[in-house]
């Protein structure tokens, strides 16, 4: 996994605290145990959990991660439709909305 720099790009100089702790203890010390659990696993579930909470913004930042990390288009699909069921139709649609933009909204992975 390549070394995420997301916090302190966007909070270094104003929460450099929270920024070092995303960067390098989220990403770079939970995330980085794949022999644990594999990358596109810990996107499923990171997805999974940001659309049960309807957090999009951070949402569509795990689903570009997701898609780099091997989980396709109709996994996402899969997922979203699942979610759904348990955490409400809206987010599906709002979900669904940016996989489109992630995925590119073609019906072929």
């Amino acid at each position: 996994m390549a070394k995420q720099t997301a916090g302190r790009d966007a909070l270094g100089d104003f929460a450099p605290q929270f920024a070092a702790l995303n960067d390098d203890v989220l990403f770079g010390q939970v995330w980085a145990r794949e022999n644990e659990l594999p990358l596109r696993d810990r996107s499923l579930i990171t997805c999974s959990a940001l659309m049960a909470q309807g957090l999009f913004p951070q949402l569509k930042a795990h689903m570009k991660m997701a898609k780099q990390n091997g989980v396709t288009q109709t996994e996402m699909v899969a997922l979203i439709t699942q979610l759904a069921f348990y955490t409400g139709w809206p987010k599906a649609w709002s979900a669904f909305d940016l996989a489109k933009q992630v995925y590119g909204g073609n019906a072929n992975d």
